[in-house]
């Protein structure tokens, strides 16, 4: 359960903002006729999230685990990366009215790959923050926290869908976009300050 709630917690602080890939779907949902033409940038988005999420979890945790003072420092690295980023998203401007014209499924696919394997953002939530808490658990705890993660991420990118079908016209004033980002950040801190707990 608890690697479980890790896994919850810190997905959703580290997909809550609304940065390039979630602007990305969420406009995607906002602009396209019917949601289910908006389908191929969320799919696109949730499969690229899995494979970084499996290959920091599975493939720098066989490697960290060999060396001790290498899964502290990247502990070490991670929380503070983690304190960074909250401070980062708690004080940035919240992203409004996003018009487009409605993309077709091939370039959708192609911008949601770039948004999400190209942006060095994601590699660094993935790799420098996923990756390095599950180096917490073993086993089937590691896998319960991987799953945890991913299920967030589907979730999530099918949410934004939803809600950028539902409500075409976004909002003005930017009020929505900045209590997403106030709760990420807090997500984000109480992250970090359960790894120095679990660190020291």
């Amino acid at each position: 359960m608890e690697a479980f709630l890790h896994g919850i917690i810190l997905a959703f602080g580290l997909i809550l903002p609304l940065g390039v890939q979630n602007v990305f779907v969420f406009s995607q949902g906002a602009t396209q006729p019917t949601i289910w033409r908006a389908l191929p940038a969320s799919l696109t988005a949730a499969i690229c999230d899995t494979l970084l999420i499996l290959l920091a979890v599975f493939g720098l945790s066989i490697i960290v685990l060999q060396f001790e003072w290498l899964r502290i420092t990247l502990m070490s690295v991670g929380i503070l990366f983690l304190l960074y980023m909250g401070y980062t998203i708690w004080r940035s401007s919240p992203v409004t009215g996003n018009k487009s014209e409605a993309l077709p499924v091939k370039k959708q696919i192609l911008f949601a790959l770039s948004v999400s394997l190209l942006n060095p953002h994601a590699i660094l939530d993935t790799i420098g923050v996923i990756g390095t808490s599950a180096l917490k658990y073993s086993g089937t705890e590691q896998f319960i926290f991987t799953t945890a993660c991913v299920l967030i991420s589907w979730l999530w990118f099918f949410g934004l869908t939803v809600t950028g079908s539902s409500f075409q016209k976004l909002d003005s004033s930017g009020n929505v976009m900045r209590i997403f980002n106030r709760c990420s950040a807090i997500f984000i801190w109480a992250t970090a300050c359960y790894l120095a707990f679990g660190l020291l």
